[in-house]
């Protein structure tokens, strides 16, 4: 079965009125995502894409069910967006909006602190349960139903390994982007003990890169729980010059801390298996889920 989302996933649109919005949740609907309505401050008693605007996110719930979020709102006000949604105790919040202030963040992981809101983002792709639903902006066609569990930083590495896995017939559980700016809410830790608990998810690939300790913090975890499951990583960013910001705001090398190498390092030691290169992640995990080497 697939983690944070399943068929009774009812998605609310935070900003759905803008491009952005519009495009994305059109292609979500497409691909059978129920969405709900849209929330919009000043938009409330409109329609958009067939579907009723609300004013407040608690009102889109109660009139609505809605049970997870979208939050397509501006780096100013996303983290107002997300605080809303948050009090408003919708269960599952995914933010794609990138760049959000730390400062902002920071504010949002305290209004999580003691609620029963799982963030994911902001800079998230997003989440998808292929065939079952999506949930972001990601790319779908070579997305399968299966077996391995698939946690990232990286969007574009992201679609790579999804198409590998289904190429190696084993399909995907669910996929997670977890977000690349410094501050947010789960982390590849979080979506790891998920998989962990899930029994129908037989292996799980995570995707890390530079900038952070997330992969250090995982790979303590991995040592600690020792688990059964397979767990095959990747990290980018070996020949990333130090000081210097490569994409995502999070993606940074400063102070002798977050080279990707130390990152692999780490994930090794605990037990995770090593992709030697971006292209061999599918065939890693094939390899590690028949017990070969």
């Amino acid at each position: 079965m697939a983690i944070l989302l399943d068929r009774d996933t009812r998605v609310l649109c935070q900003g759905m009125t803008g491009w952005a919005g519009s495009h994305h949740v059109a292609q979500m609907i497409e691909y059978g995502t129920q969405v709900v309505a849209g929330v919009t401050p000043g938009k409330g008693g409109r329609t958009h894409l067939g579907l009723p605007v609300y004013d407040r996110v608690a009102d889109a719930r109660s009139e609505t069910g809605a049970n997870a979020s979208i939050v397509f709102v501006p780096p100013v006000n996303a983290a107002a967006a997300m605080i809303e949604a948050i009090e408003a105790e919708i269960p599952l919040v995914v933010t794609v909006t990138e760049r959000v202030p730390v400062l902002d963040m920071v504010r949002v992981r305290d209004a999580l602190r003691g609620s029963g809101t799982r963030l994911v983002g902001a800079n998230s792709q997003g989440v998808l349960a292929p065939g079952i639903c999506k949930l972001g902006v990601m790319a779908t066609g070579s997305e399968r139903p299966g077996v391995v569990g698939v946690v990232s930083r990286s969007a574009s590495l992201t679609s790579e390994v999804v198409a590998q896995l289904t190429e190696a017939g084993l399909g995907q559980s669910t996929t997670v982007g977890v977000g690349g700016d410094p501050v947010h809410g789960m982390s590849m830790r979080d979506c790891l003990e998920l998989f962990l608990a899930d029994d129908e998810t037989k292996g799980v690939v995570l995707i890390g890169e530079i900038g952070g300790f997330e992969e250090e913090e995982v790979a303590d975890f991995i040592a600690q729980v020792r688990p059964a499951k397979p767990i095959v990583s990747l990290v980018v960013g070996i020949h990333a010059p130090r000081e210097r910001r490569m994409g995502h705001a999070g993606a940074l090398t400063s102070g002798g801390s977050g080279d990707a190498a130390a990152k692999a390092a780490a994930l090794e030691r605990a037990g995770a298996r090593i992709a030697a290169s971006a292209h061999l992640v599918g065939r890693t995990m094939a390899e590690a889920l028949s017990g070969g080497r």
